[in-house]
């Protein structure tokens, strides 16, 4: 291994503390504060809760660990390794990894979806994110926009620097399973949403080999915005329905 690449390393304790301590902080404040109140619909209330919480925390660490590594306060840790890529290539490779996810979400969501459903049932109602429907006009719109906003944008970008930048290259001593290991903590790490592990392995682990293979974060980057944004679209259209 190639001496610069090592000392950029972290222990595989570390990655496990580096994930699922800002996730457990951010989900079990969003639990506490949603048993507390229904003032706030619980959609809304989670990314508030992550962009108090979750964003800052992870998008600290890479700054933290930019400082630490290159004297300076960025995201250049995110980028380590990383080569470029014309952008045209990147929205084309984007764009077809957001065709397989598509494909993904009518064969693996819906048949996982109906494997959890005895499960989900046991979750209470408040925190069911499509009960918007005794909330104001207002609320509602608020809401919808905070989501397309923090869920489209600010959320999948934060996570590709974190997970896919900086974390992959920091475990590059496992090689090709890299971004396997990488994939499998990232869709466990959603602890407010515990049902779709299947369907997140799937449409993310080719996102993130791509983005390996090409040392270019941004085609995973793109996949995950596409993804997101149009779940967010989806998700509006049928509650506005």
């Amino acid at each position: 291994m190639d001496s610069t690449i090592k000392t950029h390393e972290i222990s595989s304790t570390k990655l496990v503390l580096l994930i699922f301590v800002p996730t457990t902080l951010v989900t079990g404040t969003y639990v506490v504060l949603g048993m507390m109140q229904t003032t706030i619909p619980s959609l809304l209330l989670f990314y508030l809760c992550a962009t108090a919480i979750l964003f800052p925390l992870e998008l600290g660490i890479i700054l933290y660990a930019s400082k630490k590594e290159y004297g300076k306060i960025s995201l250049r840790s995110a980028f380590f390794d990383q080569m470029k890529l014309q952008w045209w290539k990147i929205l084309l490779y984007g764009s077809l990894l957001f065709a397989f996810a598509g494909l993904m979400s009518i064969t693996v969501a819906p048949w996982e979806a109906r494997l959890f459903v005895p499960m989900q049932q046991n979750i209470p109602a408040y925190f069911d994110w499509n009960a918007l429907g005794q909330y104001p006009r207002t609320t509602v719109l608020i809401t919808f926009a905070y989501y397309f906003l923090f869920n489209g944008f600010v959320g999948p970008i934060t996570e590709e620097l974190f997970f896919r930048g900086y974390l992959t290259s920091r475990v590059s001593r496992f090689g090709k399973a890299a971004p396997l290991i990488i994939t499998i903590l990232f869709s466990l790490y959603h602890f407010w949403a515990p049902f779709g592990n299947i369907f997140r392995i799937a449409v993310f682990l080719p996102a993130a080999y791509a983005a390996f293979k090409l040392k270019n974060i941004y085609v995973s980057m793109v996949c995950h915005c596409l993804c997101n944004i149009f779940s967010v679209i989806i998700f509006i259209t049928a509650i506005s329905a």
